[in-house]
């Protein structure tokens, strides 16, 4: 049964019970990035381009994206620590529901490898958990470690993790009164170096300019933030292809933290109050820079799940809309090493109403999101 929705015809498929098999199903549309109108026909959690029979036709006329990626999310921390299972899922439900189809984890004091045993949630690539000083960073969210254990540690959070590890790179020092590095050039090259030996990357945590000039220059491998890069760290960034994942949309929160901090910490406020204004422009010579941006939430902890359309929304202020959406989808997949929407792949994929590239807003309103073949959200599931 078809019905229309903005001028397109849709069928209404309901949402496949967890362990169910999924029906077969036919799609057309403009598959972006490459702009081209295309059949694919979803079989066994995977994409045919030959066609199929005894399909039902999703969508006869539509717009279709590869399934988003949060590059920077947190399943399975709340603001106490580590959450429950049953906390874990709704988060990872949250953000595919959302259109959210690949996390990356940018660390958790929760291990959620089990979630990874369902087609129900998300494929996730882990961080394991995050690495900071003692006492220089929020309370149960860290292994903390002073400088002489990080490489140590550091080979500990690689092995747990799925070939990424997360330093904190910068945080609030009292006696200083505002953002200084957690750790020395020296120290922290040891440890890159240590998370390459274990096959991981290595990605940190930065508010400030001290911290990501020393971590680049020490081979880091991405910055989470990077509210205070200059032009020297972004040219060397993009001079090695080093990736940044700017959370704006999270950023916001910099002006509450300075009002909070201006009483005992005014140096602090200050500095973030500096960051927080030019933080368009920062993102903005990055990306003129051919540094490789990519949209993440920081979801978890006390952020919310399921807001990666609104940091999508945010990058394309500063890089437009086809930008932001790529970041949030096929070259955030090709960074990641998952494919987009080709013959073979896994049906992992978002069904739009109109073109994203000119109304974002469709993202909010979509016929269908489609995870490993399951219709799991979307105008289109009953």
């Amino acid at each position: 049964m078809f019905h229309s929705h903005g001028g397109v015809a849709h069928a209404h498929i309901p949402p496949t019970p967890p362990g169910g098999a999924p029906p077969l199903l036919h799609v057309r549309g403009v598959v972006l990035p490459e702009g081209e109108e295309r059949d694919l026909w979803l079989a066994d959690g995977r994409i045919s381009e030959t066609p199929l029979a005894d399909c039902v036709t999703l969508a006869a006329k539509s717009w279709i994206v590869p399934g988003l990626v949060d590059a920077h999310c947190h399943v399975g921390m709340v603001r106490e620590g580590a959450a429950d299972r049953a906390t874990a899922e709704d988060q990872a439900r949250a953000d595919r529901d959302a259109g959210t189809l690949l996390i990356r984890d940018a660390g958790s004091p929760a291990d959620t490898h089990w979630l990874d045993e369902s087609d129900e949630f998300p494929d996730i690539i882990r961080a394991g958990r995050h690495i900071a000083r003692t006492k220089r960073y929020q309370r149960g969210y860290a292994a903390e470690v002073e400088p002489e254990d990080l490489v140590a540690e550091v080979r500990t959070q690689a092995r747990r993790g799925d070939g990424w590890v997360k330093l904190v790179g910068d945080w609030i020092d009292r006696q200083a009164g505002d953002l200084t590095p957690l750790w020395d050039p020296e120290t922290a090259r040891a440890a890159i170096d240590a998370a390459h030996e274990e096959g991981a990357k290595v990605t940190a945590h930065c508010f400030g300019e001290q911290a990501p000039a020393e971590l680049v220059a020490a081979g880091i491998d991405g910055i989470e933030h990077g509210t205070g890069l200059d032009g020297a760290t972004i040219q060397a960034m993009a001079d090695r292809g080093v990736p940044l994942v700017p959370t704006l949309d999270n950023i916001e929160i910099f002006p509450g933290l300075a009002a909070a901090g201006e009483a005992k910490f005014p140096r602090y406020a200050a500095h973030l109050r500096d960051l927080y204004a030019r933080r368009d422009e920062t993102v903005g010579q990055a990306i003129d820079a051919g540094v490789p941006v990519y949209a993440g939430t920081d979801a978890g902890g006390t952020r919310p799940h399921g807001t990666l359309v609104a940091e999508i929304e945010a990058l394309a202020r500063v890089g437009g809309a086809e930008f932001a959406l790529g970041a949030a989808s096929w070259r955030a997949r090709d960074w990641l090493g998952r494919p987009a929407l080709h013959d073979g792949a896994p049906a992992d994929l978002i069904v739009l109403a109109t073109d994203p590239r000119q109304d974002l807003a469709t993202l909010r309103r979509p016929l269908a999101i489609i995870l490993k073949g399951h219709v799991v959200a979307g105008h289109a599931a009953g």
